[in-house]
């Protein structure tokens, strides 16, 4: 495990390096950021003074390498928008995301296992019915669509929650649904694929005929062995939900970091999608790193070597 990981960690090196690479290129064909620095009526010499300033006169390659040079100190630049350094405005933002992006998941686990595991133990039967026409039915509706439907009738209608904006538990519950009926859609069926291999299994008909009690055959023989999938998924979404949260986060106004993104592409605040585009990079290496550990911890006979 530990060597596992140690060459796991020295993979990350060079994929960082090819996400600065890529994320510094589309930032440099994107256009000058100098424009949008100055007023309008800024005469021609102040535009390239500030552009001599700033280091953007340079060949692409030097500006290149100071670019990784300053991100190996943890500095993505100043955020001419918000007059602070883009990490620390990125980094403000990301405890909302997290928030979001955990309540979503948690919604999706929630009515993923109890619905994919009854689905699989009932085929055929009207709950089986019920759980694969609403896999197919979440995984169908767009989630910006599901959003407003959600604020027009709990929050214009009823009055339940709060339309916008973060702050409480109530805040949370109408994003976290729209982005976790999509989530429990995909994981529904994943689960009860899996549960209908596992449960043909010679291991758990001999765990039947022990006359084991059907609960503990489902949930601790069968349910265990058919997790691997299910964490696959768990943390790849994880990783999506971070950076993939723009249109919700734009519907409920919620001030995290896909809001941050979006604003930043519009104002072509390059530091920050920089900033914000290598956070999620980072995020969704250490959730892929962190499922293939837990396959080991599920499965003691898969092996890293």
């Amino acid at each position: 495990m530990a060597s596992f990981l140690g060459r796991r960690i020295l993979q990350i090196i060079p994929v960082l390096l090819i996400i600065s690479f890529i994320v510094f290129v589309l930032v440099f064909v994107a256009g000058d950021p100098v424009v949008l620095m100055l007023p309008e009526d800024a005469s021609q010499e102040e535009v390239e003074l500030l552009r001599e300033s700033l280091g953007l006169d340079r060949p692409f390659l030097v500006q290149y390498g100071n670019y990784v040079w300053n991100l190996l100190q943890g500095d993505f630049g100043t955020s001419f928008r918000y007059d602070e350094p883009a990490l620390q405005v990125v980094l403000e933002r990301f405890p909302a995301t997290l928030e979001l992006a955990l309540a979503a998941i948690v919604v999706a686990i929630a009515i993923a296992i109890p619905f994919g595991i009854w689905s699989a133990t009932k085929r055929n039967s009207p709950i089986d019915l019920v759980a694969t026409g609403g896999a197919v039915l979440g995984k169908a509706m767009p989630n910006f669509w599901l959003g407003i439907m959600l604020i027009l009738i709990f929050s214009v209608t009823l009055g339940i929650f709060p339309v916008s904006g973060r702050g409480t538990f109530m805040h949370v519950v109408l994003p976290a649904i729209t982005l976790g009926t999509g989530i429990a859609a995909e994981m529904t069926r994943l689960i009860r694929s899996n549960m209908i291999e596992v449960l043909g299994q010679d291991y758990v008909r001999t765990a039947k005929s022990k006359g084991l009690r059907t609960v503990n055959v489902v949930y601790k023989h069968a349910f265990r062995n058919s997790l691997i999938p299910v964490i696959t998924i768990i943390a790849l979404q994880t990783s999506t939900l971070i950076g993939g949260t723009l249109i919700t986060e734009t519907v409920f106004a919620w001030p995290g970091i896909g809001q941050l993104l979006i604003q930043a592409v519009h104002t072509r605040d390059m530091s920050i999608v920089q900033a914000s585009v290598m956070m999620i990079a980072i995020i969704v290496i250490l959730m892929n790193l962190l499922a293939d550990v837990l396959y080991r911890l599920l499965d003691p006979r898969i092996r890293y070597d």
